[in-house]
């Protein structure tokens, strides 16, 4: 790190956990994140500002007024621009010396078999079970770990599911691919803002810990990542509940003897 580095993530290098090499491990990190919407936009932007040195952002859609109620990466003259155009904008004001690729396309299986291999790290960010369900797989079978999370109305869920953890669930465990739920996104039935924005910056605080894990000279003994465990908050109590998760012997991801 250079003298301006140092001041910028000053604030975390102050942290006993946080050495001059973890920060460099993050600066030399890549996370990809899918979906620039409600949980991508405030993820994305508390990467960046961590220093998460090269980010690949993944979405098909197009900024909408109705997007700006909890979309905190856009803004109102980015009407009408890709989301991905207009979030690296934001990073690129936010942190100059973030690496931004920005992929303006659906996250099919080619996309996804091309670059989850290269990342450390995936966020899903989408709103859609068959979506989920393809990232869920190809984060397995190329051994990268998968941050979830989903917000819909008050109530929001998120999750790790880490294949380099032998004992560690995968998306498909906890919902089976064979019994997909209705379809609960926000355009149908809304969201409450913080609610989503909540579970977006936990995102990029599970993304982060699992990039330093394997970080020299930290100290991150006790900060567990979520994998194991269902986090499901109620945005109208300010509840939590906590839910272990395991593998499922049966599971068509990840069960005994699946490829």
């Amino acid at each position: 790190m250079d003298d301006d580095q140092r001041l910028r993530y000053s604030r975390h290098l102050l942290l006993d956990e946080w050495s001059e090499q973890a920060q460099d491990q993050l600066l030399a990190s890549h996370a990809l994140v899918i979906g620039a919407g409600g949980l991508g936009a405030p993820a994305l932007m508390y990467l960046a500002s961590a220093g998460v040195g090269r980010i690949t952002v993944v979405d098909p859609d197009t900024v909408d007024v109705t997007n700006l109620q909890r979309q905190i990466a856009h803004t109102t003259d980015r009407v009408g621009q890709p989301k991905v155009l207009s979030a690296s904008l934001a990073l690129a004001q936010l942190n100059p010396g973030v690496r931004v690729h920005a992929i303006a396309q659906s996250a099919d299986e080619a996309l996804l078999r091309e670059w989850v291999p290269q990342a450390q790290v995936v966020l899903d960010c989408t709103d859609r079970f068959a979506t989920r369900q393809l990232i869920n797989r190809v984060c397995r079978q190329a051994g990268v770990p998968l941050v979830s999370a989903s917000a819909v109305r008050f109530d929001g869920q998120i999750s790790v599911f880490d294949p380099r953890d032998p004992d560690c669930p995968c998306y498909a465990c906890l919902f089976p691919p064979d019994a997909p739920p209705e379809e609960t996104r926000c355009a149908m039935l809304g969201v409450f803002a913080p609610v989503v924005g909540m579970m977006g910056v936990m995102q990029a605080g599970e993304a982060i810990k699992l990039l330093l894990q394997s970080a020299p000279q930290s100290a991150w003994a006790g900060h567990e990542s979520l994998a194991g465990r269902l986090l499901m908050f109620d945005g109208r109590t300010w509840a939590w509940t906590k839910l272990r998760a395991r593998r499922q012997a049966n599971c068509p991801v990840c069960g005994p003897g699946v490829r």
